[in-house]
């Protein structure tokens, strides 16, 4: 017999758009008796908001926790759309017990497959290419190769928005590149557009624009 669903509460930072009456308790109603369907992995989902006077890690936030699809799509359809974010902004889900800095210790051997962005696709495009992001995460879309996932981040900036796959480990190329396949494909971007995956040990002490791609699909 089902349980009832547990109600996900959360103390919302300004960007989240909770739609709830009352201003001391906010809850995200994910509905009485619901049977939920758990997912592979518990994801965490962190809010960063540039703040040049304060150190990184204070502009970084953790939102909330989830395991289940339902609990996915109530926390998604509660929050700001990507492309609604301010220049600076940025979003990262990533597997519980992962944070999304180079510095942890399942990211730093590791690595970004990098979607840019033109300026004008914010409007066309960038939510659907990070909702599908999400959607390749949590349904664990690269087959055994998920477990080298750690998650994703979006980035959005005033000269163009980027959205990357971090994965575990640079040097394991049949991973890296069949996630990068499959990202591709599940993105529907053309044979004629190349994203480059680069280890976050190279981007760590170039700028982006310098950072040498170790793979490309």
């Amino acid at each position: 017999m089902a349980t009832a669903a547990p109600t996900v509460s959360l103390t919302p930072p300004p960007f989240l758009c909770v739609l709830e009456e009352s201003p001391k308790e906010r809850k995200l109603p994910l509905g009485e008796g619901l049977e939920k369907h758990p997912l592979e992995n518990r994801w965490a989902l962190w809010f960063f908001k540039n703040d040049r006077n304060r150190v990184w890690q204070d502009n970084l936030h953790l939102v909330t926790k989830f395991e289940t699809v339902e609990d996915f799509w109530a926390i998604h359809s509660h929050i700001k759309l990507a492309s609604k974010l301010s220049s600076g902004c940025d979003y990262a889900l990533f597997k519980d017990g992962i944070e999304p800095m180079w510095e942890d210790s399942r990211n730093k051997h590791g690595g970004r497959w990098l979607v840019s962005l033109a300026k004008q696709q914010r409007q066309s495009n960038l939510d659907r290419l990070w909702l599908e992001t999400l959607l390749c995460l949590i349904g664990e879309a690269f087959e055994e190769y998920s477990e080298e996932v750690c998650g994703a981040v979006l980035n959005v900036r005033t000269k163009g928005d980027k959205i990357a796959i971090w994965t575990s480990e640079a040097e394991n190329q049949p991973a890296v590149t069949f996630i990068g396949r499959v990202y591709k494909e599940r993105l529907g971007l053309s044979p004629k557009v190349i994203i480059g995956y680069q280890a976050h040990a190279d981007t760590a002490t170039k700028s982006n624009s310098f950072t040498k791609n170790k793979f490309v699909v």
